[in-house]
């Protein structure tokens, strides 16, 4: 067995693996060169394996004859077993009966060793021939209880390891759970390399290198003295020097020349399957090479279950590129051209756009471009249009009309109007041009469509602007030239005559706008832009007070979404944040919970480009109503870090949010520089797209013990002119504490009274619970007032609960903090990196908790808290 290195990366998880194994009959580590196959065995045996026996074989070539090979592990054998039968050998190396019969003198010898026996055939792909096969299936077949067989390959053994992982008698260790994990590349490159790297560093060679382990060895060696590590991991690839030398000496210089022009020459590809490789070599039978490159662990990554497609490494394929370029440049273009072909065949645009680029054939790509525009945009695939756009000459778009018009969309989309008005007038000089022969169409009904397409980016190009006169302009003559059968551009003008009607504050204009983009949209199957104009239709909704017509807004898009068949198209995640937004507003934090853990369940490619914007707002505002202030602000400084201006007005700012978190936290002072930066004051001329900011402002001069009543005033005289319900609620809910902190008692208590009429119907709850000892006190005498009605004293009680049940031992402060993350979707590591504390630490306040609590499990303590109020304290 060699020597056990001294300095070794400590991987408990694969340790328990092996110890697993022991209890069957053989253990399989299989994975290619440089995964630490022999590293993890000796190191792994000689610390645990104190009272058993390891019969260990280093094999190379020459020991592939049958009588050498078993004259070795015999020899083995002997070393922990030295009854073995000595006579035994000479049988092998003369004229010898079968080798069953030798080996069936072996097994019954090894049956009565008292103590048991680790075999441990180490690099066996060298002798992995017929002559070795025999032997080795009579001998894993009647191995005794005792005897545990240990494989270490770079490629799977012919040996019936099917009927032995059905039977249970297989462990087995793959190239997947070699790979370092980045804790493990972290201590590698750190207490073992002795180099000293950011976090971002590691994690970006540890993702680079796919936690090889030799590459990150080879990494090592590649940057001691060097003064610019970073440039050198950010340029790593499979062309450093020494990982060159070690992948031609280990595994291209031991493949036949047939399999190494295969690889070269399907590098190109960025995945592969049997037929696409068919195509691209001109050969056929590729789907049998490539399961041979898989049992041969050739640096061959399956990418699903049933072997249909593979990737190489990404360090194997840089390397394979680079000899290709080397030995066949003038192949490349043509390799590429064919894949391109393939994709196009079966109906995968990007790809094939993607081979066609890297052919350099422009027009070809810009073709492929044009024809896949229209179904991208409805999968909402604008970015990778835009990226495609980038990539194609100015002069081979200018010539297509249709294309141009369909990037400058694509453009918009993305919140980029730099460059569209000199796209969109190309276009029509193209088409206006008396000699038609300059221009190129490969999609004629998009030619046809031009003339409403043209006039609805310009209406698009003016609401960026502004304009609304000039956006209602433009959308009424969008609708009037669209094409006969036009739904798209008679949706999307609508939805742009829609959203400057409610940027205007006319929000009964705007959702009537929208039902007809909504109507159309969903004739032609745009679910995501469904999906999309159902968060402004809900907003309108929630803005005029009608939370229970928005929720069902949110909920009928998000049967449409469930009910479209394959992956939930984008935007289905927005409609759960959404739903978490009014669910916040009706005071059920745990529904707004369960809403915002099912968005990051879905992930952020099921969400529209606003998703990660609107998900933090959301939760932020959870955090908020949770008492977690600190949190819902970073919240918010992500959010508007994230945040990407679309056509939807702005109409709640982000610094006006945060201003509104800090007022509620006694925190007016720094409230009040946002209104001073702002340049907000309560004489501003009012308008909707500032009316969230004026009664924000509002809420700041309640904070500071200020009189906002003149500015409430004339706040509730505009949003009851507009029918904007929900700030009408609000407004008046403020305007009772306003009129009780100067003393006009049965004013404040008009106003609640008006605002809970109107809230009462749609279940508004948090507007008025949120506001403190004040508000509870209006409530209470509110419910004194009208005995009989339930509303005020239900939220009372939510306002201002009675003393929650004592505990024997309170909680800490620091206690608290761990209950209120324990109440989030963090795993335990995220919380102790929140509260900058070690996960020990963070062990010792949780079982503290539970045991104060009286609990057994985080659920129960979370439940235990509600119920005790705490969270809420």
């Amino acid at each position: 067995m060699p020597r056990p290195r001294r300095e070794l990366v400590d991987r408990p998880r694969l340790g328990e693996r092996l110890a697993r194994g022991l209890r069957g009959r053989v253990t399989l580590v299989s994975a290619p060169a440089g995964f630490g196959k022999t590293t993890l065995l000796s190191g792994w045996l000689d610390r645990n394996h104190a009272r058993r026996g390891v019969a260990w074989v280093s094999l190379d070539e020459s020991d592939a004859r049958p009588e050498v090979f078993w004259a070795y592990v015999i020899a083995a054998l002997q070393r922990v077993v030295p009854q073995l039968g000595a006579g035994v050998v000479p049988l092998l190396q003369g004229a010898a009966p079968p080798i069953e019969t030798v080996l069936a003198t072996v097994v019954n010898e090894l049956s009565v060793v008292p103590h048991d026996v680790d075999l441990v055939l180490d690099d066996y792909h060298l002798v992995d021939g017929a002559g070795v096969q025999a032997g080795m299936g009579f001998l894993v077949e009647h191995l005794p209880p005792q005897v545990h067989l240990v494989i270490s390959t770079r490629a799977d053994p012919g040996l019936p390891l099917a009927r032995l992982r059905a039977r249970g008698d297989l462990v087995e260790v793959r190239a997947a759970d070699l790979r370092f994990t980045g804790d493990e590349a972290a201590a590698y490159l750190g207490d073992v390399a002795g180099l000293e790297l950011s976090a971002g560093d590691v994690a970006a060679l540890a993702g680079r290198t796919e936690g090889w382990i030799a590459a990150l060895q080879l990494a090592a060696l590649s940057m001691q003295g060097r003064s610019d590590v970073a440039g050198f991991i950010a340029g790593f690839a499979g062309d450093d020097r020494y990982i060159v030398d070690y992948l031609v000496e280990e595994v291209l210089g031991r493949q036949s020349d047939e399999v190494r022009q295969f690889l070269m020459r399907t590098s190109v590809l960025d995945r592969l399957c049997g037929a696409l490789c068919d195509a691209v070599t001109g050969e056929r039978g590729c789907k049998g090479v490539l399961e041979a490159l898989d049992r041969a662990n050739l640096f061959v990554v399956p990418l699903d279950d049933n072997r249909q497609w593979y990737r190489y490494h990404h360090l194997f394929a840089d390397l394979l590129r680079a000899r290709l370029l080397d030995e066949r440049p003038a192949e490349v273009a043509e390799l590429h051209r064919r894949a391109s072909a393939w994709y196009d065949e079966h109906g995968e645009a990007g790809a094939a756009v993607r081979h066609a680029l890297a052919a350099g054939d422009v027009e070809r790509a810009a073709e492929l471009v044009e024809l896949a525009i229209r179904a991208m945009r409805q999968a909402r695939q604008e970015a990778t249009i835009r990226g495609w756009g980038d990539a194609l000459p100015d002069a081979v778009v200018q010539r297509r009309p249709v294309l141009a018009a369909g990037l400058a969309g694509a453009m918009m989309a993305g919140g980029d109007f730099e460059g569209v008005e000199e796209r969109l007038g190309d276009v029509e000089r193209l088409l206006a041009a008396p000699g038609a022969e300059a221009m190129v169409v490969a999609d004629a009904e998009g030619l046809d469509r031009l003339p409403g397409a043209i006039a609805m980016y310009r209406a698009a190009l003016a609401l960026a602007r502004g304009d609304l006169g000039a956006t209602l302009g433009n959308a009424r003559l969008a609708i009037e030239r669209a094409a006969a059968g036009d739904d798209l551009v008679r949706s999307g003008a609508s939805g742009l005559a829609g959203l400057a009607r409610w940027a205007g504050g006319d929000l009964d204009g705007a959702h009537e706008a929208y039902l007809v983009c909504v109507d159309g949209l969903q004739r032609i199957g745009y679910v995501p832009d469904v999906l999309g104009c159902s968060i402004t239709l809900a907003d309108i909704r929630a803005t005029q007070g009608r939370l229970g017509e928005a929720r069902r807004t949110y909920e009928r898009a998000l049967r449409l979404a469930e009910s479209a068949g394959g992956p939930l198209p984008r935007g289905a995640a927005d409609m759960h944040a959404g739903l978490a937004h009014l669910a916040v507003e009706r005071d059920d934090l745990e529904a707004a919970a369960a809403h915002l853990r099912r968005c990051e369940e879905l992930g952020e490619h099921a969400g529209l480009p606003q998703h990660p914007y609107r998900w933090r707002v959301a939760t932020a505002l959870l955090r908020a109503a949770q008492g977690a202030t600190d949190e819902a602000l970073g919240l918010l400084d992500d959010a508007q870090r994230v945040y990407t201006g679309d056509f939807s007005p702005n109409v709640r700012p982000i610094p006006a949010l945060r201003a509104r978190v800090l007022a509620a936290a006694g925190r007016a002072g720094e409230a009040a520089r946002w209104a001073d930066e702002h340049r907000l004051s309560d004489g501003d001329e009012l308008s909707y797209l500032r009316e969230f900011e004026h009664v924000t402002l509002a809420r700041v001069r309640l904070a500071q013990h200020a009189d906002p009543r003149p500015l409430l005033e004339r706040l509730l005289d505009a949003a009851d002119a507009g029918g904007r319900g929900g700030t009408v609620i609000e407004v008046l809910a403020l305007l009772a504490l306003a009129r009780q902190a100067a003393g006009d008692a049965d004013g404040a208590l008009e106003a609640l009274e008006r605002a809970l009429r109107a809230a009462e119907p749609e279940g508004y709850a948090r507007v008025f619970t949120a506001e403190g000892d004040a508000m509870a006190a209006l409530l209470r005498a509110l419910g004194k007032r009208h005995p009989g009605w339930a509303y005020p004293r239900r939220l009372h009680e939510a306002a201002a609960p009675g003393p929650a049940p004592a505990l024997a031992e309170p909680l800490s402060e620091r206690e608290l903090d761990v209950l209120r993350l324990l109440a989030t979707d963090l795993d335990g590591p995220d919380i102790a990196r929140r509260l900058s504390v070690s996960l020990n630490t963070l062990r010792t306040h949780t079982k503290n908790i539970y045991a104060k609590l009286g609990v057994n499990s985080r659920r129960a303590a979370v439940r235990q808290a509600a119920e005790l109020r705490l969270l809420k304290r």
